[in-house]
């Protein structure tokens, strides 16, 4: 159990990486084939990890602060919630690896850890694609850096 919660933790800071290496003009970047900026999706990672400390940790989810369509998007906004959000998941994390299930999501707690990670790194691929099809590429030591697991 610690080993995956550990594992989550540098997830979470990879993200948080990546997002730092944005300058904030380029949260409004988007793909070419339209759909979420750049910001909208870091701030749709933090919804959809409050969606489910909603459903399976009410207690978890009162701390929390959705960030909605009229907020202003700014780098230290998504960052202070991400960081939030992170933090009470790898409790609720803590709380399904113990009892063996995450309230709502089947079939256990180790395939809804898998899912939190393959969700946010399918969204952060979008974001990577979005800034490069925009003309901001992120730099290579943070295109090499979101691999560096051992470090972060």
């Amino acid at each position: 159990m610690k080993d995956l919660i550990e594992t989550w933790d540098i997830h979470n800071r990879i993200n948080l990486y990546l997002l730092d290496a944005i300058d904030e003009e380029h949260l409004q970047d988007i793909s070419a084939s339209k759909g979420r900026t750049v910001g909208e999706q870091f701030a749709h990672i933090h919804n959809v990890r409050l969606m489910w400390l909603k459903a399976a940790a009410p207690d978890l989810f009162a701390t929390q602060a959705k960030i909605e369509k009229d907020n202003k998007l700014t780098k230290k906004l998504l960052s202070t919630e991400l960081v939030k959000s992170g933090s009470a998941i790898t409790k609720l994390l803590e709380s399904g690896f113990e009892t063996g299930k995450i309230k709502g999501f089947k079939p256990h707690a180790s395939a809804f850890f898998g899912y939190l990670i393959s969700h946010e790194s399918h969204h952060c691929g979008q974001i990577i694609l979005s800034l490069k099809q925009s003309g901001h590429r992120i730099d290579q030591k943070t295109q090499y850096g979101i691999w560096e697991w051992g470090s972060r």
